[in-house]
């Protein structure tokens, strides 16, 4: 298993009228989870694209357990469970604020696709071999 963390602080832009963090904000707050998560491994996104790989999100579910506010410091946990083995990859994910509560919890389905021709394909050869030394 594989899991990372990185923190976001509630900008005001991204709260309500009632000083709640808007429900559609969440999926950037997984986004940068998932960007930072691959990052720690030795990657980014950028270089995928590079390599001609994309990953469009083809799924996501998120339930929301407590509100966040204003000028919280969240804590983004982005859990890989499963080697991918195919074009699929899952992230599971949560959020908690300072004091340890989880708030929100989810999960993103993306795919591996090949840029020029859409193609399903699997993780990039360099990725999975960084990524399986986590689940041996």
């Amino acid at each position: 298993m594989f899991e990372a963390t990185t923190e976001v602080r509630v900008r005001y832009a991204e709260t309500d009228q009632m000083n709640v963090v808007y429900h559609g904000n969440y999926a950037q707050y997984f986004e940068v989870g998932r960007a930072e998560a691959i990052r720690k491994l030795g990657f980014t996104y950028k270089s995928m694209e590079a390599m001609g790989i994309i990953m469009p999100i083809v799924e996501w579910s998120a339930k929301f357990i407590r509100p966040a506010h204003y000028d919280e410091l969240l804590t983004v946990k982005t859990i890989l469970k499963e080697l991918p083995v195919d074009h699929r990859i899952e992230f599971f994910q949560e959020v908690y604020n300072e004091k340890g509560k989880l708030l929100t919890s989810g999960k993103v389905v993306l795919y591996f696709l090949q840029a020029d021709t859409r193609e399903k394909t699997t993780m990039p050869r360099e990725l999975m071999e960084v990524m399986a030394t986590y689940f041996n």
